[in-house]
This record gives structure tokens, C-alpha cells and sequence, in this order.
């Protein structure tokens, strides 16, 4: 998937149910059927549950979607790649109405496919910044009702980012210099975004440390809260009357790209979910040289994210899950060495005795 493939080609090389499910199944075993539970390596394929294989000797049942984002999913695979290869490729990003368009799907479908992929563009073990780092806030306008939207009239959320700094000729990190010299022939690395509060130097701080490595040399404006930072080399350069994309040129262009994208893909970004939409073009910039090796990062394959669902991306509970049923006979479901006990007329018995025990509901239980 590391060449660049047309979403014709994606479409041919993932017709049907059968081959997305043989490339998970690849990507997830790819020397053979594992069993997370009991390490053995013997398994059948279920007739009667879609891409789940059933371990031979434990009898756990294992999908090949399971522990990805498209977990216990009810729309089509091919669906969710086609999905993927537009959100990876596109050069601009795809709102969820263009995906609603392009997939001819409902507008609330197309939200939570795009909402979902984006969320697994951030790795959580991924590489802070170091070296050279150019760093500094601004401040863009947000939506607050989908009215027409006018950018002067609407609130500020304040952005910080950071820009690694890197030689173009050996395309390596700049290596950091005497304070106050200039550095030239330099274009812009990785680069980390996040919406902060205010200015204050707590929000400052912790933003730093969370992205850059200690001991690498800051790049700066002025700002009182940027002395207060311990383990770090600070070299500010004060603007004064002077424009701030003089000195600090790689940041300021990353704002004016990501102001555009805001305003032309999105007409103006919401507060809420603010940092999966920074996230979205900061996975984007860093790999603007080599989109389509991003394909199955999209689709969550090998990320130790936690699968989520409609109600955990909007806050809210869902009104199933308030109730708390207590099955008086265990359910049964179809295995390959036939019918089968769920396990779970022990814990309903114990919650008829004891009231204060509460029970999963059928939407609690995950999918092994």
C-alpha cells in the first residue's frame, strides 16, 4: 500500500466483503491464526458470525475487525477503506458532508467514519519533537451555530504549535547554533498542534513537555511564559515592529496553511473536538510527501487505541446502557462445535440474590 494507488484501483483491488476481510486478516496474523487468549494457532471460520474465526481449543471467538476501529461495525468494509483511502489522500482534507457525497451514506454516518478514522491519525507512542524547534500561538475564529458563518464576528480559540527545524540540503535536523544566529536554507519537519486555554505559561508548559524532548533549543517570540521553561535552550527573537513570519518562518507558514484548510474544507472549525481537527492536519503536513503509506494507520491496524463507539466520541451516555437487565437463563449462540452456554447464569443468579451487583448489558460486551 506504499504506492500510489486512484480510488479506482482501491476499489478493484477491494471488491467485496472477502478480500477486506483477507487483508485484515493478513495485516493481523500475518504468520497465522493466533489466539489472544490461549496462544494456540488452530481455529475454524463461523458460518454464522461474519469474519470471526473460533479457536479449536478454548473456543474463543476472535473478528477480524476486533480491536479496531471498525469493531462490532454494521456498514460494509468496503465502505470503511474506501472512507480511508479518501481521508489519507486527499490533499486537502474531506469533510464528512464530501464523504456523505462521495459514499452516498446518511450525514450522520459519514460524521462518524470521518470523526473515527481521524481519530486514529494520532499514534500514542509517537516521536516528540527535537533539535532546532520554531514554536508559537495564534489565534483562529470558531463556529458557534451552523449559520452563515462570518470569522470576524465569531469567538477565538488560541492555537500553540511547534516545527522542527530541518537542513534542505542533508534533510537532516538542524543542528542548534550560537543564540540570536540566523538560520538558513531550512524547511519545515514534523509539527505538533494543540488548542490551549490562554497564554499562561502552565498551558505553555505542559504543551512543551509533552511534545518536545528536554534539552532542545527553542525558537521563539518574546512571550514572558517561554523563561519560565526548565530543561530547555531558548533563543527568543523579539519582533517588535517587524513581522513575525520574518523570524520565525516555518510556524507562521504552518498557521497560514492551517487557517486556509479551517476556513476552505471545514467554513471554520468548532471548539468542540478542536484537537482531533489539529491532529487531522498535523498527520497530514508530516506526511505531505508520502500520503498513501498512511492507508492502513487510517483504518487502525496495529494502534493501541481502544476501540470507540457513537456515545464515547459525543459525551453522552447511551439510554440502553442505563439499564441494567438480569437474564434469568444463560443466552446461547451457534459455535462450530455446536450450540453453546454464554457463561453467564452464575453472574445473573448472584445478581438476583444480590441487587447492589450490577450486570453488563448485551451493548457492554465486547467482542473478543
Amino acid at each position: 500500500m506504499a504506492d500510489g494507488r486512484s480510488l479506482v484501483e482501491i476499489q478493484a483491488a477491494f471488491p467485496d466483503e472477502q478480500s477486506c476481510a483477507e487483508f485484515l486478516f493478513d495485516r493481523r496474523w500475518p504468520e497465522g491464526f493466533f489466539c489472544r487468549k490461549c496462544g494456540c494457532g488452530r481455529a475454524v471460520l463461523l458460518r454464522s458470525r461474519a469474519h470471526t474465526y473460533e479457536c479449536l481449543d478454548c473456543g474463543c471467538q476472535t473478528s477480524v475487525t476486533a480491536g479496531t476501529i471498525m469493531q462490532r461495525t454494521k456498514l460494509p468494509l468496503t465502505l470503511w477503506f474506501w472512507a480511508a483511502h479518501l481521508m489519507s489522500t486527499h490533499s486537502n482534507g474531506i469533510s464528512a458532508l464530501q464523504l456523505k457525497a462521495q459514499l452516498h451514506v446518511t450525514y450522520k454516518t459519514a460524521w462518524l467514519l470521518a470523526t473515527k478514522l481521524r481519530r486514529c491519525m494520532v499514534n500514542p507512542s509517537r516521536d516528540p519533537l527535537e533539535g532546532v524547534v520554531e514554536i508559537d500561538q495564534t489565534e483562529i475564529p470558531f463556529r458557534r451555530t451552523s449559520s452563515f458563518f462570518d470569522p470576524l464576528k465569531s469567538g477565538k480559540i488560541t492555537i500553540i504549535g511547534a516545527v522542527e527545524v530541518i537542513d534542505r540540503f542533508t534533510q537532516e535536523r538542524m543542528k542548534p547554533r550560537r543564540l540570536g544566529a540566523k538560520y538558513l536554507n531550512i524547511r519545515s519537519g514534523r509539527i505538533r498542534l494543540a488548542a490551549i486555554p490562554n497564554n499562561s505559561k502552565e498551558a505553555i508548559a505542559e504543551f512543551v513537555k509533552a511534545n518536545i524532548v528536554e534539552g532542545s533549543t527553542l525558537l521563539s517570540d518574546g512571550h514572558r511564559s517561554y523563561p519560565s521553561l526548565d530543561g530547555y535552550r531558548l533563543d527568543p527573537r523579539v519582533v517588535g515592529n517587524m513581522a513575525g513570519h520574518v523570524v520565525l518562518p516555518g510556524v507562521h507558514r504552518v498557521f497560514a496553511l492551517m487557517k486556509r484548510w479551517a476556513l476552505g474544507t471545514y467554513h471554520g472549525l468548532r471548539q468542540k473536538h478542536i484537537n482531533e481537527y489539529l491532529n487531522e492536519f498535523a498527520f497530514r503536513y508530516n506526511r505531505r510527501f508520502y500520503r498513501h503509506v498512511s492507508f492502513e494507520t487510517m483504518l487502525g491496524l496495529g494502534s493501541t487505541k481502544e476501540p470507540m463507539t457513537y456515545w464515547d466520541i459525543v459525551g453522552h451516555t447511551a439510554s440502553e446502557k442505563k439499564k441494567k437487565p438480569v437474564r434469568s437463563k444463560p443466552r446461547r449462540r451457534k459455535t462450530a462445535l455446536g450450540m453453546r452456554r454464554d457463561g453467564r447464569k452464575k453472574r445473573a443468579q448472584k445478581a438476583l440474590v444480590k441487587p447492589p451487583v450490577s450486570i453488563e448489558s448485551p451493548s457492554e460486551q465486547a467482542t473478543p
